[in-house]
């Protein structure tokens, strides 16, 4: 690769004797990865197919490499969100957040979404996330997969972190900054990039993010933890930044991973601690520039991955229990008599209380429901929106039309065959391939399916969730033996 010579003589004086292994590494073929979606049902049996040659990414539960000669987003499975396609070494930041259910987690940075939907995962649709891109068309990116990956507890926004931190300061149990970089661990995948870097790129950059960070800081509760991270290699915006921002908080302590991951995992991974030695172009105290070893590095002649730094910052003070309260129970009684009389003809008992459509121990199914005009949705929690500007404020139900509800194709994608009384699988019983079958396809292209050609049915009539191997595509209109499609248009494949 042609890179810049200003970056090959910087990345040689960091390296040293490894520089011509970091070298090398540009030569070599990318190992691509995914990563599956524990949210759905039965995903373990598509983990264990080995369907695409998969082969365990180390440091991330549920990341595979793939065989790059296949393409997996061509496959059904990709639209009913059964997998993630990600960069592998970028799947270290959540596999290092320490997120648990229950959680109320920002991801500041959040476009196009990887790290959303594995935070997602980790938080098992328990809890809250909040998803912000301050791009709009990334915004909007962002809110489309996380729809795909059928999450039921986030809310997209397109903010600045300035904004947020005025509106949510100290309210998120962990915030997660994957800040705007150089993008230098990207330029196997993204070789345009390289003409675009420049050490005064890179200056801009860690200006940038230092902003962010304090943004985020200021949104992090007492006891929770802060995560940075890059894909760049730069020391300016990696171990130079998270020892200035220890310096600017002093309320806030640099966790030591390699510690706590341990030697053994260290080197089974090829993980790598943070390095001091960068930072000693600033001035910072001595006992700052050495905690800089409790970073992580992903270097990509260490690995199989194109490169990230990762810091986890923990606020001093006590932490303390905070419930999640349920937004007030909404009013509208129309609105509310045609989501429940849609819940009762279409949702099975497990649905129900996924969704908490009918739920007793909610109200009759109405907290948490906001309108958005004629939009139904269901916020994860009691959160003060107004004034910002929102994507998604939870999952969306569907649209209320003269005298009747139309689900969402987002609701379609949080439930399982189990979740409904009527259903159709498409999977191919006689040729038994995972998902690549004539009628998924069909149903991908906007077609209508007729019953009897499906390989099992449930029900006779009504909604009817259409699924690949279990795996939910999005609804049909079931009516006299054909199920009339309803697959979003704007997702159509073409022929």
């Amino acid at each position: 690769m042609n890179l810049p010579i200003e970056f090959t003589n910087r990345m040689r004086e960091m390296l040293q004797e490894d520089y011509e292994d970091f070298a090398a590494s540009y030569e070599r073929p990318r190992k691509p990865g995914l990563r599956g979606n524990r949210l759905k049902d039965s995903v373990q049996r598509f983990e264990e197919s080995g369907l695409f040659g998969m082969e365990e990414i180390p440091w991330a539960l549920h990341g595979y490499y793939y065989d790059p000669a296949v393409r997996p987003g061509k496959h059904p499975f990709h639209e009913a969100g059964v997998y993630y396609m990600q960069e592998p070494s970028a799947m270290a930041v959540a596999a290092l957040s320490g997120v648990k259910p229950g959680m109320r987690v920002l991801d500041l940075c959040a476009a196009p979404g990887g790290k959303s939907t594995q935070l997602a995962s980790l938080l098992g649709g328990e809890g809250l996330l909040v998803s912000n891109e301050i791009h709009p068309a990334r915004a909007k990116i962002l809110s489309q997969n996380i729809e795909r990956m059928g999450i039921a507890n986030a809310v997209v926004t397109n903010e600045t972190p300035e904004k947020l931190a005025a509106r949510f300061s100290v309210f998120f149990d962990t915030v997660v900054v994957d800040a705007p970089c150089s993008g230098e661990g990207m330029f196997c995948k993204e070789p345009e990039a390289i003409p675009n870097w420049s050490p005064a790129n890179v200056a801009l950059c860690a200006e940038r993010q230092k902003g962010i960070l304090d943004c985020a800081a200021q949104m992090t509760v007492p006891g929770g933890h802060l995560v940075y991270s890059t894909c760049t290699f730069a020391p300016q915006e990696n171990e130079q930044n998270a020892a200035l921002f220890l310096m600017r908080h002093p309320d806030f302590t640099l966790v030591d991973l390699p510690a706590a991951l341990g030697q053994a995992y260290m080197e089974k991974t090829g993980l790598c601690p943070g390095q001091p030695r960068f930072a000693e172009g600033i001035e910072v105290p001595e006992e700052v520039r050495n905690a800089l070893q409790g970073c992580i590095r992903l270097w990509p002649h260490k690995l199989d991955g194109e490169g990230h730094f990762v810091a986890v910052f923990v606020k001093n003070g006590p932490s303390y229990e905070r419930r999640m309260q349920a937004p007030a129970p909404l009013k509208d009684k129309e609105a509310i008599k045609l989501w429940q009389a849609f819940a009762k003809e279409t949702l099975s008992a497990q649905g129900m209380r996924r969704i908490g459509g009918l739920d007793t121990h909610r109200a009759q199914g109405t907290e948490g429901l906001v309108l958005f005009g004629k939009e139904l949705y269901r916020m994860p929690c009691a959160m003060d929106l107004k004034g910002l500007k929102v994507l998604r404020p939870g999952l969306h139900l569907g649209t209320l039309k003269k005298n009747r509800f139309e689900p969402s194709h987002a609701l379609a994608l949080a439930l399982s065959e189990q979740d409904v009384r009527c259903s159709a699988e498409t999977e191919d019983q006689k040729e038994h391939v995972m998902g690549d079958n004539r009628l998924a396809a069909s149903y991908l292209h906007g077609e209508s399916l007729m019953a009897n050609e499906c390989s099992s049915v449930k029900g006779t009539q009504g909604w009817c969730l259409v699924t690949v191997c279990g795996f939910s595509m999005g609804w049909g209109k079931l009516t006299q033996g054909q199920i009339k499609n309803h697959y979003p248009k704007g997702l159509r494949r073409p022929y």
